[in-house]
């Protein structure tokens, strides 16, 4: 054991995490010749595209330093604050943690955030500056800001590229000396923890996990602890680029086991696995049900291929355990399911997946967070969906989710940030200064307000330089109505919102002008009303296309041409009763993006 290293790889988004990875398998011989790659670990075509890391990837490293063997086991976690809980499960796996700063950015929201989780489990902090090839770095300025969020010496900041392979050795040394080896008894009960479970075809779930006590043979009888399903380890083994299978593993490894697990339930990412014969006294602590923040109903397009999304979502859940979803209908769209995701990323991911992979096209309705409706009678209904809303006679309160949103910027831009979350609802906790021009803000918002755009636009205020952050902070009580969109007096149910009152009138207003270009005119005039329950508050009417029906009956006494006219009244009356109004699919994407 004192020869094992434990680490895993923070930072913010686009940082140089994997690039950084990739030298550091390089230098120890683990990836050579041609499996050598852009993002070795990142084995999802989407990861690559984007260059951005979506699951946290595990593999071992074998590294000589005076004589002595060590092994590594290194684990890339993903940038994004969408996927914080598999970020803080591999935090618990390990000892020591390499905090990467881009040289050229400075310090941002996910780096002060990431730190804090590694900090609270007592990982050993390596800083680490990347990028430093590039001419637009600032060492000095950078250097300032980490020793002052860290309170660590100037020189313990190892300056490094993953580009050009600067300062990799140093890395490599520094791991070796500052990260603890792991503490843990091989001879006590067996205690592991899952940190991620990927899906093979072929071999049903397999569940990567760390040792912190005891040891686990081929074949032992094992049990997960909070599903208390009880398995055996047909085959365990250590993570190399591919996994290598082993007979025994002990306290302080890092290593996979497969005992034919088929559904993707009963492996949760947090939960402990141990002997069935002795097992452990408690469970590792910290672990939770990961819980979606924002829900969308996904349709098919041609309602025949309900059926085949469900298998595709089904498939889907396997590799991702954080998608959640349920059958649901809708009058407007037939049959389709109600999709929890982590936030709005997850769900483009999951979106461009079901496209990619399963050949799936589907229409996505518009993204809200779940509320808690407490009626008179005192009951707490949670709903996902505004047209799950009971009658407003009977609510007394709904409560929505809040927020707790760190942002780091310029001072230039503070002012129409401040504006940006003031017109989200948002609340000032705090702000100050983390280094001469830069600052954090920290504000209290709606969850359900940040859902559309509010990223985008924090990036389009401040030129990309500001960066996001969040975490629940519980629910409050808010004055929150229900938007409804009618089509000839008929509600669209898939166009419907849950809204703050303040803002329902505006929004009204601009979905129907919205509407009105994009549905296309009919032989009827069509009437688009937005309403909240029985009051209207906006309408615009789509016009009829009509024939020159009085184009034949030139000359001639006025009334044969009105005869014909009346005739068509008449039609169009009778079309009206029965005429039914075609929505396209852009519509519903164009409401997403109204500003």
């Amino acid at each position: 054991m004192k020869r094992i290293r434990n680490f895993c790889i923070i930072a913010h988004i686009d940082h140089g995490k994997s690039t950084l990875a990739d030298r550091l398998l390089e230098y120890t011989n683990t990836v050579a010749g041609k499996e050598m790659q852009a993002q070795v670990l990142d084995n999802m075509d989407l990861e690559r595209e984007r260059g951005i890391t979506i699951k946290s990837h595990a593999i071992q490293m074998n590294y000589r330093l005076n004589g002595e063997d060590y092994i590594f086991n290194l684990i890339d976690t993903p940038g994004h604050v969408d996927f914080s809980y598999e970020v803080s499960r591999s935090i618990a796996a390990c000892e020591g943690a390499l905090l990467i700063v881009d040289a050229t950015q400075g310090i941002q929201a996910q780096t002060i955030s990431n730190l804090y989780m590694a900090i609270e489990h007592d990982l050993e902090i390596i800083p680490v500056m990347n990028k430093m090839d590039m001419d637009s770095a600032m060492p000095d300025e950078v250097e300032d800001q980490i020793v002052e969020l860290l309170g660590c010496k100037p020189e313990e900041v190892l300056r490094a590229s993953g580009k050009t392979g600067l300062g990799i050795n140093e890395i490599l040394e520094a791991i070796v000396t500052r990260v603890p080896a792991p503490k843990g008894d091989p001879e006590a009960p067996l205690q592991c923890l899952i940190f991620d479970s990927v899906f093979n075809s072929f071999r049903g779930i397999i569940a990567y996990f760390k040792i912190e006590n005891g040891t686990i043979k081929k074949g032992d009888l094992v049990k997960f602890v909070n599903t208390e399903k009880e398995y055996f380890a047909d085959e365990i083994g250590i993570l190399k680029l591919d996994m290598s299978p082993t007979q025994t593993l002990s306290a302080g490894d890092v290593g996979y086991i497969i005992s034919g697990i088929k559904t993707s339930k009963e492996v949760k990412v947090g939960d402990t696995i141990t002997h069935v014969k002795r097992p452990c006294e408690s469970a590792i602590d910290g672990f939770e049900e990961v819980k979606p923040m924002v829900f969308a109903g996904v349709y098919p397009i041609e309602t025949e291929d309900f059926e085949d999304l469900r298998a595709s979502l089904e498939k889907l859940q396997l590799n991702d355990a954080s998608l959640t979803f349920e059958p649901e209908s809708s009058v407007a769209l037939g049959f389709g399911f109600r999709c929890g995701f982590l936030g709005m990323l997850h769900m483009e991911i999951v979106q461009e997946r079901l496209d990619r992979e399963f050949d799936m096209n589907v229409i996505t309705t518009v993204p809200n967070v779940s509320y808690k409706v407490y009626t008179k009678k005192d009951e707490l209904i949670e709903v996902h969906n505004p047209s799950g809303l009971p009658d407003i006679v009977l609510i007394d309160r709904i409560e929505e989710p809040y927020i707790r949103a760190s942002v780091i910027t310029r001072t230039e831009y503070i002012g129409q940030i401040m504006t940006l979350c003031l017109g989200k609802r948002g609340e000032l906790v705090k702000q100050e200064y983390i280094s001469g021009d830069r600052m954090e803000l920290i504000y209290d918002m709606p969850l359900g307000e940040i859902v559309f755009d509010f990223y985008d636009r924090l990036k389009s205020i401040s030129k990309g330089y500001a960066s996001f952050d969040y975490h629940m902070h519980g629910y409050r009580p808010s004055k929150l109505i229900k938007l409804d969109i009618l089509l000839n007096g008929e509600s669209v149910d898939a166009l419907s919102s849950l809204i703050h009152f303040d803002n329902a009138v505006t929004l009204g207003r601009r979905m129907c002008e919205k509407l009105k270009e994009l549905i296309p005119r009919q032989q009827f005039d069509i009437a688009v009303q937005a309403a909240i329950g029985a009051k209207i508050i906006a309408r615009e009417t789509i016009k009829a296309v009509r024939k020159d029906v009085t184009a034949k009956c030139y000359g001639g006494d006025i009334s044969r041409k009105r005869k014909l006219l009346e005739k068509q009244k008449k039609g169009k009356k009778r079309m009206k009763q029965i005429g039914n109004v075609e929505v396209p699919q852009k519509a519903f994407l164009a409401v997403l993006k109204l500003d």
